[in-house]
């Protein structure tokens, strides 16, 4: 039995969920919340349950089952950690699925600023990133040099970017955790997997995720050099966050998406082959459902509100200077209802 559906059994996010509805109710009387929310997803499996919940208007329906009516449901799908926290810093999203260092680094930015501050509502998923070459040459971290170029959905701070620069930090040590950042450059993992399989652009590795790293493998030309799980372990990779005055002034829907979140998971969980159709027909990716059903079922793929192994980014970026505020504990970067989950 998963993590997930031990919790699920013990109905500790439930009960969580309902403390928050009912402290609302105590503490005054009933507020409008927002008729219309903007939400945004990326590319690939990582952002499956946001994909089911958009699908399936997972958050419609549980918003309307918490008596907020017909709540309109906006969705962007953005790639890069900097875009991402760009749309949010402007207004222009209301809750966000992004790469766990993304979030730090807008976390810690604006810690302390009443009006930007955000929170992490829930861990959304993990699986394995390759990063994979056309570069018969490499063979390891240590094989790149100036003329190579790795694709990355965001240079310095995406997930991708942190991924690469950790274990450039296990190999040659954090004061040269940076040593490869001078060979990457941005691109969004559809056009990263395009670039590296054609073979006819300077890009000629690409650390990305499922489905596209194992799409990149079908190639004859591509090889993997390396497996993020063999150097960080199977953690959250990426997570759900919103600014605080949304969620302050939102109770009922924050605690809306997350039961949302929830039923997304249970029904990749029950139905796999039903989550990877929505897959195929969401993402319109050139792949069987069949296909997307084993990356689903990939021992290194998992999804699950509970945040595992964040505290291993913060500790990361905080002990290279990459963000310069460094939470205490993983708590300090959630809201208070996923607190009784197993973190880390």
């Amino acid at each position: 039995m998963t993590a997930f559906a031990t919790l699920r059994r013990a109905g500790v996010l439930a009960t969580a969920l309902v403390a928050l509805a009912s402290g609302v109710l105590a503490t005054g009387p009933a507020r409008a919340e927002a008729p219309e929310v903007h939400i945004s997803k990326g590319y690939g499996i990582l952002y499956l349950p946001m994909i089911v919940m958009e699908h399936e208007k997972l958050l419609e329906k549980q918003a309307k089952a918490a008596g907020l009516g017909d709540v309109k449901v906006g969705w962007l799908e953005l790639d890069g950690g900097n875009v991402i926290n760009d749309a949010m810093i402007s207004g222009n999203l209301d809750i966000a699925a992004i790469g766990v260092p993304g979030f730090l680094t807008l976390w810690a930015k604006v810690k302390g600023n009443a009006k930007l501050e955000v929170s992490g509502l829930a861990g959304l998923s993990a699986t394995s990133l390759y990063l994979n070459t056309n570069n018969p040459s490499i063979k390891s971290l240590k094989d790149f040099t100036a003329k190579d170029k790795i694709a990355l959905p965001g240079i310095k701070t995406s997930l991708s970017a942190v991924v690469l620069q950790m274990a450039v930090a296990k190999e040659f040590g954090d004061d040269n955790y940076a040593k490869l950042d001078p060979m990457t450059v941005g691109l969004p993992h559809p056009e990263a997997y395009t670039s590296l399989v054609s073979g006819k652009t300077e890009v000629n590795s690409h650390l990305g995720s499922p489905p596209y790293s194992f799409m990149e493998l079908e190639n004859p030309q591509v090889h993997r050099v390396m497996n993020s799980v063999d150097v960080l372990g199977n953690i959250s990779l990426d997570l759900v966050y919103a600014p605080k005055r949304f969620i302050d002034a939102n109770p009922k829907l924050t605690a809306a998406f997350l039961a949302a979140l929830e039923e997304a998971d249970r029904l990749i969980a029950d139905e796999p082959a039903r989550a990877a159709t929505i897959y195929v027909q969401s993402a319109k990716a050139k792949l069987s459902a069949e296909e997307v059903e084993r990356m689903i079922k990939d021992p290194d793929t998992k999804f699950s509100t509970t945040p595992n192994g964040v505290m291993q980014f913060a500790n990361f970026m905080g002990r290279v200077g990459s963000i310069k505020t460094r939470p205490a504990s993983w708590q300090d970067l959630f809201i208070a209802n996923v607190h009784s989950l197993p973190g880390s």
